[in-house]
């Protein structure tokens, strides 16, 4: 089965709303108070979405700080699976109890 590209919530915020509701990247940057060269950063994927970004988000966009990060703790697992399964999958499970 083929993976699904691991997509950036940079790209979500992106495609799902600025595109679709005509929003710039300069009137986020400036309704939210977020820096404009931040907001590039984390549509391009370079920089991730933080606990203050997220609540600036969620109040602009009306929706919950929890979506803009599990959004961005999704985005980080699975790169993270991607990038270490050898080693993960090598680490001996933890059994309570055993002798």
């Amino acid at each position: 089965m083929e993976r699904l590209k691991n997509i950036h919530p940079g790209e979500i915020i992106q495609e799902e709303f600025l595109t679709p509701h005509n929003i710039t990247v300069s009137r986020l940057a400036k309704e939210t108070g977020i820096q404009l060269a931040r907001i590039s950063d984390i549509i391009s994927g370079k920089k991730r979405i933080t606990a203050e970004i997220a609540l600036r988000l969620a109040a602009f966009f009306g929706n919950s700080p929890k979506f803009w990060l599990g959004l961005q703790d999704d985005y980080d697992l699975e790169e993270g699976i991607m990038a270490k399964k050898g080693k993960i999958e090598s680490i001996k499970r933890f059994v309570a109890n055993a002798v």
